[in-house]
């Protein structure tokens, strides 16, 4: 009979188990509840943490394609251009629509004049795309220093309304002072993640963008060295 209450009892058990394992833990339920006990710092701090999110995908997405492999568009240019064919080096360069397909469209445009207009022209082609790269990467650089300020602006006023409810009161507790500044150091630590992790997103954008430049540089001195060989 024993047996037979045990074996009844299993089904009941392993019901109850695998309910307790798709419930949140209680570690979780307390996380997010500290992170609401932050306070209206919270607000502005999930705001900037999203705006860099979205700044840093788009950014992201934008210099991978712009990054991508461009050997055969040069190699394509440099045997249009040696067989003085300028229109079908034109039209290889608009079809790619890269910065270095317009840099190059721009130096092809300008051949016929003097060697130094081509490069100016080329150059002021090359920084226009440069400025676009860049667009909105600053925007995370300000992230990375505003957030950890405005954490700690937030624990800043958690500690001035405690220590004006100590006064109110004129009664010192221990465990209110304590337990109220731990909640308002999550304000800090947040800033301080987000400020970070935007940091690290800022310069990971700068390394991508300072690639691309050294490429369309490289690439646009052995443009112009294709245009200054003899018979040219």
């Amino acid at each position: 009979m024993l047996l037979l209450q045990i074996d009844t009892l299993n089904p009941v058990a392993d019901t109850a188990a695998s309910t307790i394992q798709t419930m949140p833990t209680g570690e979780e339920l307390r996380f997010i509840e500290l992170l609401f006990k932050g306070g209206w710092v919270m607000l502005p701090l999930a705001l900037l943490a999203f705006m860099g999110l979205v700044i840093f995908v788009e950014r992201y997405l934008t210099i991978r394609k712009a990054s991508k492999d461009e050997m055969n568009l040069m190699l394509q240019v440099k045997q249009s251009v040696k067989s003085a064919k300028l229109d079908s080096a034109l039209a290889i360069c608009r079809n790619s629509n890269t910065p270095l397909g317009r840099m190059l469209e721009k130096g092809l445009l300008r051949i016929g004049r003097p060697i130094k207009d081509i490069e100016g022209a080329i150059e002021n082609v090359g920084k226009l795309e440069v400025s676009k790269l860049e667009k909105n990467i600053s925007i995370l650089g300000i992230i990375a220093g505003i957030a950890p300020m405005l954490g700690f602006v937030g624990t800043i006023i958690g500690v001035i309304t405690i220590f004006h409810e100590v006064s109110v009161k004129g009664i010192i507790e221990i465990g209110t002072i304590s337990g109220g500044l731990y909640v308002k150091m999550i304000t800090s630590a947040t800033g301080l993640i987000i400020g970070i992790i935007a940091y690290v997103l800022y310069h990971i954008l700068n390394i991508m963008v300072d690639r691309i430049i050294l490429k369309m540089e490289t690439d646009a001195i052995e443009f112009i060295d294709l245009l200054e060989e003899p018979g040219k």
